[in-house]
């Protein structure tokens, strides 16, 4: 009898939590029992060498590989159809967008859901792939494979709190409704969702980000890092996308106040990349912080970073559920995370981690607390190495939508 087939559908390979969510399934699959066909829209990203072998990523396909590059360079190869469908979605977004409020104008986010609908129609089918058992679309806007994938079930992920952004839901919920299922990653991210959208209620299932412990471990102790971080003082780490959801624009300010209540030795380190990196380093200098808040930029493997920190944070403005936490934890480092609307589904404040408040003072004189008192450091790092944070059970909740 034939294994069922999967497809999974995936923007690229960049550093980010939904790329390292996504390792954590595809390491998760028993390909044994199923088969996995991963299409990548781009080739590209620090993680690209991390795909398991036994997952078949399929070949790099015109038109997908146009919808997020620079419309200069898809224009010289030739992909018109993808530059007006851009063009046409930035025309129909700005009119949209003009509509708004100020405050929905702050935290829009429907920008790429217009990109989506304009240039579909420009993409070619993936029908000669065949019928699938499953189709997963990992990330959104999930058009694709709604659109252009041929399977007997399909299923969407949801990674964003929606209480933080504002969306175009006229525009979004016929893509949501296509699917048959919808797969959140925590209480919180469902209730913030079916707040946008409750008639979707009934589509809604739970899979945690699924996380690896033997990966990660086994990563954590493939490099030596001394020389990027050396031991001097108190060191702090963080990870992610150098954008507005990080909130990293905000650390060099934070790390000022540390610093000026008894630690001139902290130094805070920040590991990703993205646009905001122009003004976390305009924050750095002007609160005088170069030689206290480190970017390091993207690496391949963060892992052994996060075992070489003191203590790791996530100062988010909001987060889905961090899948970052979830690995520091498995490393045992003490977590500090900002009071984000989904902190308190993630963290037991004061047994497996620190939340803090959001505000840049509140931040740092809580931190420096977190940080002075070495039996609350020590007791969480206790529960940590006596728990496992593991969780690759949960892709059995696939298995059973696929009825094996």
């Amino acid at each position: 009898m034939a294994k069922p087939r999967i497809f999974i559908n995936m923007h690229y390979m960049e550093l980010g939590g939904a790329e390292r969510a996504l390792l954590g399934l595809l390491n998760a699959f028993d390909t044994n029992k199923v088969d996995v066909d991963l299409f990548l829209n781009q080739h590209t990203g620090e993680f690209m060498p991390l795909i398991p072998k036994s997952i078949n990523l399929l070949p790099e396909r015109r038109g997908y590989n146009a919808i997020e590059r620079s419309m200069k360079q898809i224009l010289r190869e030739g992909q018109i159809g993808i530059v007006l469908g851009r063009l046409r979605a930035r025309r129909f977004h700005k009119k949209y967008y003009q509509s708004l409020s100020e405050k929905e104008k702050a935290f829009d986010s429907s920008s790429f859901h217009y990109v989506a609908e304009c240039v579909q129609r420009f993409l070619p089918s993936l029908d000669d792939l065949g019928e699938y058992d499953l189709a997963i679309s990992f990330l959104q806007p999930h058009n694709i494979v709604l659109n252009k994938v041929r399977a007997k079930k399909k299923i969407a992920w949801i990674h964003t709190d929606y209480s933080t952004i504002h969306v175009n839901a006229e525009l979004e919920l016929p893509v949501w409704a296509g699917f048959d299922h919808i797969v959140s990653i925590s209480p919180d991210c469902t209730r913030s969702f079916l707040s946008t959208f409750p008639s979707l209620k009934d589509k809604i299932i739970q899979i945690e980000n699924i996380l690896s412990t033997d990966f990660i471990r086994q990563q954590a102790e493939l490099l030596d890092v001394r020389e990027e971080m050396p031991k001097s003082g108190i060191n702090l780490l963080s990870v992610g996308r150098y954008c507005h959801a990080k909130n990293y624009d905000n650390v060099p300010d934070i790390t000022k106040r540390i610093v000026e209540l008894g630690f001139p030795d902290l130094k805070w380190y920040i590991i990703g990349f993205g646009g905001d990196e122009p003004l976390i380093r305009q924050r750095i200098a002007e609160a005088g912080m170069e030689d206290h808040v480190i970017l390091l930029g993207k690496k391949d493997n963060p892992y052994p970073y996060i075992k070489a920190c003191d203590i790791y944070v996530q100062p988010s403005r909001y987060e889905g559920k961090s899948v970052t936490v979830r690995e520091a934890q498995v490393l045992c480092k003490p977590v500090i995370v900002t009071n984000y609307p989904t902190a308190h589904s993630q963290i037991k404040d004061g047994v497996d981690g620190v939340i803090v408040p959001q505000d840049n003072q509140g931040c740092a004189h809580t931190m420096t607390d977190a940080i002075n008192n070495k039996d609350v450091l020590r007791s969480i790092t206790n529960y940590l190495s006596s728990h496992d944070y593991g969780n690759e059970s949960e892709v059995n909740k696939i298995y059973r939508i696929l009825s094996i």
